[in-house]
């Protein structure tokens, strides 16, 4: 199917569901496709773990665990670790940043006994630092609860996380015997690799760098405190083979192709997420001021001789349909009713659909309301995302 004609199908979905507001569009069929790819490239063996911030509407996920048999959840904000504990009784959590220690006091002061019971037992929390290890062992005999706990180890981002495998064996060795706290592991992300230039290395000479890294922490380990070996994100978790000592991988976005997780590896997933919002005008292109000022901007290229205004807009996304939709730097973005530019040839009516990719699935999914479910044709369902916090 062409673009033309799926997003005439998608379009006319809309219209037959009474959606004449923007809205967010997951194509089910597209996501499963994707999801049967990624596993067909995991490492046999291998499980995923999910990025709940890039993939906040429970349906979704439960969707996702279900397709891909797993129940590690990575979490990054308290309220929708809360939600997910709450809504699946099988998810496991790591958190995928550490918790300020105020606020995870706040949060398990609001909880009741099940739900504390549930931080301790169904929760991993991450770790970046002797200080913050000693703070949560602090936390854990004021409040009575037992505390999992995985290391944060820098492989190479620099983005914070123990430096060294002396300096993570230096805090394992403070709070050794602790009968309050429990070491399940390590995280150690590496969303640099595609970024290193290639007279450094590029990405496949990083990708060594960081496996030696990962598996120099992993040495600091003993066996039984192994539970949780995590790496990669959606841009390089299908790159790992043998060669890691990881034992899972996580992903997000990428189940869903936003336009940031386009690459190499991830070659073949389909875009599955869009947004949806009707035309409100069809213009003859015109810059406020004098005429002659449109008139100069549309000879050198500057802008356009027809354009349209959309249903809201200044969304993280890029035009997708149709083909020659622009956005206009001179004009610029609103959030109330978006100027794009069109070819003098458009065809774009007003009351038909203008679709847009979103640039990464994180909190844009929590933007719109009910997502709509396309498959087949039609739409078929709605699933309400996490709310923000």
């Amino acid at each position: 199917m062409t673009d033309g004609a799926y997003f005439e199908v998608l379009g006319r979905a809309l219209r037959e569901a009474g959606c004449w507001r923007p809205a967010l569009v997951i194509d089910k069929i597209r996501l499963d496709a994707n999801i049967d790819l990624v596993k067909q490239r995991l490492q046999p063996g291998r499980p995923v773990r999910l990025a709940d911030k890039s993939l906040a509407v429970l349906p979704l996920l439960g969707h996702l665990m279900n397709r891909l048999q797993t129940n590690r959840i990575m979490s990054f904000h308290l309220p929708i670790a809360r939600a997910v504990l709450s809504a699946m009784p099988d998810a496991e959590i790591l958190f995928g940043k550490p918790m300020p220690i105020g606020a995870l006091q706040h949060s398990l002061a609001c909880m009741n006994s099940c739900e504390r019971e549930d931080m301790s037992d169904r929760v991993v929390h991450l770790i970046d630092s002797t200080t913050r290890l000693h703070a949560y062992a602090d936390l854990a005999r004021n409040t009575g609860l037992r505390l999992r706990f995985a290391a944060e180890v820098d492989v190479g981002m620099h983005r914070g996380g123990f430096a060294d495998p002396e300096s993570l064996r230096d805090a394992l060795l403070s709070v050794a015997g602790d009968p309050m706290l429990k070491c399940e592991g390590l995280m150690g992300y590496e969303a640099h690799l595609s970024k290193i230039p290639r007279m450094l290395g590029g990405a496949d000479g990083e990708r060594r760098k960081v496996v030696e890294r990962f598996n120099a922490f992993v040495a600091v380990f003993d066996p039984a405190d192994r539970t949780i070996l995590n790496i990669g994100g959606s841009l390089t978790a299908l790159g790992y083979g043998g060669e890691s000592k990881a034992n899972e991988v996580s992903m997000g976005s990428g189940f869903l192709q936003p336009t940031d997780f386009e690459g190499d590896e991830l070659a073949g997933l389909l875009p599955a997420l869009f947004i949806a919002t009707p035309v409100l005008k069809i213009v003859e292109a015109r810059l406020p001021g004098p005429r002659l000022l449109t008139q100069l901007m549309q000879k050198i290229g500057r802008f356009p001789n027809k354009g349209c205004f959309l249903y809201s807009g200044k969304w993280m996304a890029k035009p997708a349909w149709p083909a020659d939709l622009r956005e206009n730097s001179l004009w610029g973005a609103s959030s109330n009713q978006q100027f794009f530019a069109l070819g003098t040839g458009s065809t774009l009516a007003e009351g038909d659909y203008a679709f847009l990719r979103p640039t990464q699935s994180e909190a844009v999914l929590q933007q719109f309301g009910p997502l709509l479910v396309f498959e087949n044709g039609h739409i078929t369902g709605q699933w309400q995302p996490l709310p923000l916090g």
